[in-house]
């Protein structure tokens, strides 16, 4: 038996945070040494962190890089370590692993496949290395292998696929089975979306099984730069069988997963396979030959471990509710915010986003325990007398109902129940007479009085933008952080005030639809988070119909009245935006899914959907940082583009129109005379 410990580390790292970053990678440095690990593998770009940006063209930067490296290196000492950082070479930059070997660096893989699409943007910094293509790296008179390259440790041959390489259909695994390779290491920098991690399994498993060798598979944790969430999630795999999987949305700085592989097992299956006699020796020159000794092993019984919650059958609403408390927990303690604020209007967007940030503090201390939390935010003044999760709670979370003369009791009494039941600080302005005196201050300079006949929109946005300023002044008091509660579906058709609801400096729900929001509420009121309590509160938000309470309580104003039923809305989003289809395609989908509407409603539906769309992209490009939780985001920034002036679909919608026309003469002409 050749057995050797193998260990992946997910780090909770943060751009350009270099001592941190530096401390977070000793610490899984000595977490696996712990553990008896020999070979490890580090997230991708783990020293300078994934999310740079631009700054990864500052030659600073890849400065700083190199010099935290050669700080890293010696600390590897009687282990196999891969780093991950961006590399310069002629003029370019790359971004590599390096594999650091007893203590000193043996040389630097570069990705070949990078991501451009959704919240990817790789190519705007880094080049893809050419396949087969090695060169030497010289630094301060010292030469380092640089390239597509695999090593030799001491008998034990190590590879990298890196992140997105393992995701593109020629993936460099099956070239480095010809090469006889034992273990291929992944460092990734996977963010986390739906189902998502179902796909990095697939992968770690079939790599293993189809180029017989263990497979390393490490990535990033936490909210590392803002908008991205990384679920960690380490994975280690052997001959096509699952040895461990590391938890995922940690609380933690850093994890370690580890187990033990037989080699020989490895060997023996490539032995058997058909592709053997396809290797030759003709590639050597990408070979890095390397001195190392390992340790002798004593065999285990082990079996991979798993969250509880994973094999959920609400699977959806546990990865959502995890993602966004991570989330938002991590960019409380990165931007050094005191606390959240959240302007609660009883309705369901503010109450989920009331209960993502209590729970932010149920999950972190089910993890970390109270010391734990208070470790992590020490900086607070006042936490440090807080006993329990719900005086925490009580210290971070401020809740502000304001109501006008439109307001109801039903979304008064939802707003205060729900934030007592969370254990928030909860309070009340009445926010008309400032609405009065805006409107009277108009009215004045217009010489007209404003009615809700002519002037509606104008009505209805007062009030929402009147309720922003006091809930910033809130949060300014108490250094806290103000949370936006638009949703996407608000987002794809601009139902929104711009400086009113949308005000905050982040929008943790500005990626998620409102058909899911709901049923997730539901599900948060009845059953709850694994290991938590559900929230019976909720069911006074959950049992009304969804209203912005901004016409006159006798108009009986509901969103899906002033839009469109939000189911509907939701699927003529994914067909339109997601799926890039065009008014009539989209028409003739949603007529097939949503047969109890007419043609015509149907048909108006679309048209209100293009239309609104086309106006309001000067919305989305003013929201708050919104967090990615699925493939489906509507964030210009990073996600979805589109032009702000646009000819708003006109010929596309008449060719709709037409088409309806034409179907609804030829029903009446086939149909019997009466």
């Amino acid at each position: 038996m050749k057995l050797v410990r193998i260990g992946a580390a997910v780090r909770n790292q943060t751009p350009l945070d270099w001592e941190q970053n530096k401390a977070n990678i000793l610490a899984s440095f000595e977490a696996g040494r712990r553990q008896g690990v020999t070979l490890l593998c580090l997230p991708e770009l783990c020293i300078s962190g994934y999310g740079c940006e631009d700054a990864f063209l500052s030659p600073g930067v890849l400065r700083t890089s190199w010099a935290v490296l050669q700080e890293i290196a010696p600390h590897s000492k009687d282990m196999i370590v891969s780093v991950g950082l961006p590399l310069p070479y002629n003029n370019v930059v790359f971004n590599t692993a390096c594999l650091l070997v007893d203590g000193r660096i043996a040389g630097f893989v570069a990705k070949r496949y990078l991501p451009g699409e959704g919240i990817h943007y790789e190519p705007r910094w880094f080049k893809p290395w050419p396949v087969g293509k090695r060169t030497t790296l010289e630094v301060e008179g010292r030469d380092y292998p640089l390239g597509d390259l695999y090593f030799d440790c001491g008998g034990v041959k190590i590879a990298f696929e890196i992140c997105e390489d393992a995701w593109v259909a020629d993936r460099p695994g099956g070239n480095l089975f010809l090469k006889g390779v034992d273990v291929i290491m992944n460092p990734s920098g996977s963010h986390f979306a739906f189902g998502k991690f179902r796909v990095r399994e697939r992968f770690v498993l079939e790599g293993s099984r189809a180029f017989g060798v263990s497979y390393v598979y490490s990535n990033l944790l936490g909210n590392e730069a803002g908008r991205a969430i990384y679920d960690g999630g380490a994975l280690l795999a052997s001959g096509g069988k699952m040895l461990a999987a590391g938890r995922r949305f940690s609380f933690r700085d850093q994890l370690v997963t580890s187990a033990l592989v037989d080699l020989d097992l490895t060997r023996m299956s490539q032995a058997q396979s058909a592709g053997y006699d396809q290797r030759s020796g003709s590639e050597s020159s990408q070979c890095v030959d390397v001195e190392f000794s390992y340790p002798e092993v004593e065999p285990e019984n082990q079996d991979p471990d798993r969250d509880a919650w994973e094999s959920s059958k609400n699977l959806k609403e546990e990865e959502f509710t995890r993602a966004v408390a991570l989330g938002l927990f991590d960019y409380l303690r990165k931007s050094r915010s005191q606390g959240f604020a959240v302007s609660l209007s009883g309705g369901a967007d503010s109450s989920a986003v009331a209960c993502l940030s209590a729970l932010a503090v149920h999950l972190s201390a089910a993890e970390l325990g109270m010391d734990g939390i208070k470790e992590k935010l020490g900086y607070i003044p006042g936490l440090s007398d807080c006993r329990t999760a719900r005086e925490v709670i009580k210290r971070l979370l401020t809740c502000v109902y304001q109501s006008t003369r439109n307001s109801t009791s039903t979304t008064r009494d939802a707003a205060c129940g729900l934030a007592t039941a969370l254990g928030a600080d909860y309070l009340e302005f009445d926010v008309d007479e400032l609405v009065d005196d805006y409107v009277g201050i108009v009215s004045q300079a217009v010489g007209r009085e404003l009615s809700w006949e002519r002037d509606d929109i104008a009505l209805q946005n007062i009030q929402a933008r009147v309720r922003a300023p006091g809930i910033w002044l809130l949060a300014n008091l108490r250094n806290a952080l103000l949370l936006a509660t638009s949703n996407r579906s608000e987002a794809a058709v601009g139902y929104t005030t711009m400086d009113g609801d949308t005000c905050g400096g982040l929008s943790p729900i500005a990626g998620i639809d409102k058909a899911f929001l709901r049923q997730w509420l539901l599900w948060l009121q009845k059953d709850g988070p694994e290991g938590l309590r559900p929230i019976p509160a909720l069911g006074s938000v959950t049992a009304q119909a969804p209203t912005a309470e901004l016409r006159p309580q006798d108009q009986q104003q509901t969103d899906e009245g002033d839009l469109m039923p939000y189911d509907l809305l939701d699927a003529i989003e994914r067909a339109a935006i997601r799926d890039k289809k065009t008014p009539l395609e989209v028409y003739r989908l949603t007529r097939i899914r949503f047969p109890e509407y007419s043609r015509q409603q149907l048909a108006d539906w679309v048209e209100r959907f293009f239309r609104l769309w086309s106006r309001n992209q000067w919305k989305r490009e003013r929201y708050a940082p919104s967090f990615h939780v699925d493939d489906e985001n509507l964030d210009p920034k990073t996600w979805c583009r589109f032009p702000i002036l646009s000819g708003g679909f006109e010929r596309e919608l008449k060719e709709l129109r037409e088409y309806l026309k034409e179907r609804s003469l030829q029903a009446a002409h086939s149909s019997p005379p009466e």
